[in-house]
């Protein structure tokens, strides 16, 4: 039998790195120069709180014996209602970020085509932007994940291009006018948009999924996670940077499309259409993907019983249509609800929203870690060195849950308890599904008598 060749530490890297760069920078430079040139420190923080959740999920990955992903993990600490709650809000966060997306898509939509929407336009083009995506995914998700494979690298190329040549173009001078123009303090400026540059990271602990597929994955997955994120850090740093070096302050913070302004202004109008046009496709792409994946996850929690029976209803194909209906609708709701005259307070609203919920299994994962080194039998020498990483991680968290803003703390905590609400309702499946486990483990598979 021909065992299959595995991946050398740096094609994991590399594998790390790109599915990062995805769509959550596209419209990155517009929201950093909010803030200014300055931004570069809250660069800094997220980088190095980046790495660390990177490392501690690696570690994650590699010791713990439970299915499920972050949602197994919590589950070495706080039991069956931490795996839900954690599969609950990070498949939350993905229909959240979704939204965002969509926005995104729309934003470069409206300069590509010189259209002016009004908010109730843009919100019900990105309402049909989400049913197309979640209606294409119903024969199945080969060709759609073979779509997103490929538009990705219509955001990695503009990404990677101005990151390199686009220093040709660079003018201190604008760098400079454009460094603090709200005359922030260096610790405002740090915390003011940590939320929109942890976004860029958001999808970081996907990273470990592929740990089965790598040589000497106990050495090689912290490494390709660690040097993966960190290129990932470099690249979003360099691009943001050099575009605030290229275009006047205030011009970049008043575009939906900062990367096809670029790209007209380092080359031709033309051009910038033509970048314009490559980063709605990839959106589009990100979308397909995401709409089955977000399915997916809801599946899987509905075939343990977490979620209702009907998330984990499919076709012949293998497709929850039912479920994808049921999230679109949500998804549409969010459109709707979220409809803002300026789509650039309407990205922020999501945005932070998708960060606050994301950052729940993140707590609740750094948290376990410790539980999963004890029950792993890890020596306590080696498993402080990683405690310390997840306390780092867990402080970095917090902190962007605190930059992200009172209203989407506010509503991040309502629906997470909603969660809970959910869970009480739906916990007479677990309990079942428990007692039935205890009844086919007693002697003869007869239940033991009540003393009552």
């Amino acid at each position: 039998m021909s065992v299959a060749k595995k991946m050398s530490v740096g094609q994991l890297t590399m594998l790390t790195a790109v599915n990062m760069l995805g769509s959550g920078i596209v419209l990155l430079p517009s929201k950093l120069a909010e803030v200014g040139a300055i931004s570069i420190l809250s660069w800094l923080v997220t980088a190095t709180g980046s790495l660390a959740l990177a490392y501690a999920f690696a570690r994650c990955g590699m010791l713990s014996r439970k299915t499920g992903g972050m949602g197994g993990y919590a589950e070495y600490a706080f039991g069956k209602a931490g795996n839900y709650l954690t599969n609950y809000t990070y498949g939350l966060s993905l229909l959240i970020a979704n939204v965002a997306i969509s926005v995104t898509a729309v934003g470069y939509i409206q300069e590509l085509f010189d259209l002016r929407l009004d908010s109730l336009q843009v919100g019900l083009a990105t309402i049909a932007l989400l049913w197309m995506t979640t209606f294409a995914n119903f024969g199945g998700a080969r060709i759609t994940g073979r779509i997103g494979a490929v538009t990705v690298w219509g955001v990695i190329a503009p990404v990677l291009l101005v990151s390199t040549i686009g220093w040709f173009w660079f003018d201190s001078s604008i760098y400079v006018a454009g460094w603090n123009p709200h005359d922030k303090s260096w610790f405002e400026a740090a915390g003011a948009s940590v939320a929109i540059t942890l976004w860029a990271f958001l999808g970081l602990e996907s990273a470990c999924a592929n740990s089965d597929a790598v040589e000497n994955p106990e050495r090689n997955v912290p490494i390709a996670v660690l040097g993966g994120t960190l290129g990932a850090a470099v690249i979003y740093i360099l691009s943001t940077n050099v575009i605030a070096g290229i275009i006047d302050n205030p011009e970049l913070a008043a575009s939906t499309a900062p990367f096809g302004l670029v790209f007209a202004k380092m080359f031709t109008p033309a051009v910038g259409n033509i970048v314009m046009g490559l980063l709605v496709l990839a959106c589009i792409g990100s979308l397909l993907g995401w709409q089955f994946t977000i399915a997916q996850v809801y599946k899987s929690s509905a075939d343990t019983g977490y979620f209702l029976p009907i998330f984990a209803r499919t076709n012949k194909a293998g497709t929850p249509i039912a479920g994808m209906l049921i999230l679109l609708a949500v998804q549409t709701a969010l459109g709707l609800f979220t409809i803002d005259p300026n789509l650039s307070n309407q990205f922020d609203t999501l945005v932070n929203l998708a960060v606050v919920t994301n950052l729940v299994p993140y707590i609740l994962s750094m948290a376990a870690l410790m539980a999963i080194q004890e029950a792993r039998g890890v020596p306590a020498r080696k498993a402080l060195t990683t405690n310390i990483v997840a306390w780092v991680a867990s402080a970095y968290s917090y902190l962007a849950l605190f930059s992200s803003g009172e209203q989407a703390l506010m509503l991040g905590g309502v629906v997470t308890l909603l969660g809970f609400t959910l869970f009480g309702f739906g916990s007479n499946r677990l309990i079942r599904s428990e007692s039935l486990d205890k009844t086919l483990e007693s002697p003869m598979g007869k239940p033991e008598r009540s003393a009552l």
